[in-house]
């Protein structure tokens, strides 16, 4: 009896190992390893120290977007690394601004300009847009568009806008059509924005992993047809 209690019992912690291992394994697919899209990152300071040697090994990683500027004075203190050694080790590289829309934007374009320079980039610069700033939709798109206008005259090509996918239903809805959009969503379903319009990227985690980042990193991909060709700088 005793002998069949102890066989049942490693029979069941046997059962309990291997269902453990099969979650772990299924925890480790991410959405690269089962689609054909082209896939990216976006880094700033937040993950650290990154080793770009095992970054730029991963084929499945094509681009990057890394932090350069927020509002009118805040600088990535990993910016300037972090662009040297993506290029070296073979990545797409674009470089983006967190929009504040309360600060100047003549001083914010100077920022970012000070940063994101046409020399180093291989992707059209990116405007993060997350917050209204405590402003009225009214307003806060005002200050949005007065700065896009600024960014595109600067670059001599619109930016890529990324945003969230309430944040654009709520504030942005219908008014940016003409701007090629990275929508966040960190869920399986894809975003479906309240408009229907099409959208040329979508973040899908911030809880991504991958070989040389010691953290959570947010990863993205291209939607459908669309491609990095769409988001190529133009250097005039």
């Amino acid at each position: 009896m005793k002998r069949h209690i102890l066989f049942l019992i490693c029979t069941l912690f046997s059962l309990s190992i291997q269902t453990t291992k099969a979650q772990n394994d299924e925890s480790n697919i991410q959405c690269e390893d089962t689609c054909r899209h082209v896939h990216g990152i976006d880094l700033s300071h937040y993950q650290g120290e990154v080793f770009w040697e095992n970054v730029g090994a991963n084929s499945k990683m094509a681009y990057v977007y890394l932090k350069a500027t927020e509002g009118s004075t805040h600088i990535d203190k990993t910016y300037e690394r972090n662009i040297e050694l993506a290029h070296k080790n073979g990545l797409k590289v674009g470089s983006y601004h967190f929009f504040r829309p309360k600060t100047d934007l003549t001083k914010q374009l100077e920022n970012f300009m000070s940063q994101c320079r046409p020399g180093d980039q291989d992707l059209i610069p990116m405007i993060d847009i997350e917050s209204t700033g405590g402003l009225k939709t009214e307003e806060f798109c005002d200050s949005l568009f007065k700065f896009l206008d600024l960014v595109e005259q600067a670059y001599r090509q619109k930016p890529l806008l990324y945003t969230y996918t309430n944040f654009y239903n709520k504030h942005l809805k219908g008014k940016i059509d003409e701007y090629k959009l990275m929508i966040a969503q960190y869920s399986e379903e894809k975003p479906q924005l309240a408009d229907d319009r099409d959208y040329t990227m979508w973040q899908y985690t911030a809880k991504g992993r991958i070989n040389g980042i010691n953290t959570y990193v947010d990863k993205s991909r291209f939607m459908g047809r669309h491609s990095m060709r769409e988001i190529r700088f133009k250097h005039f």
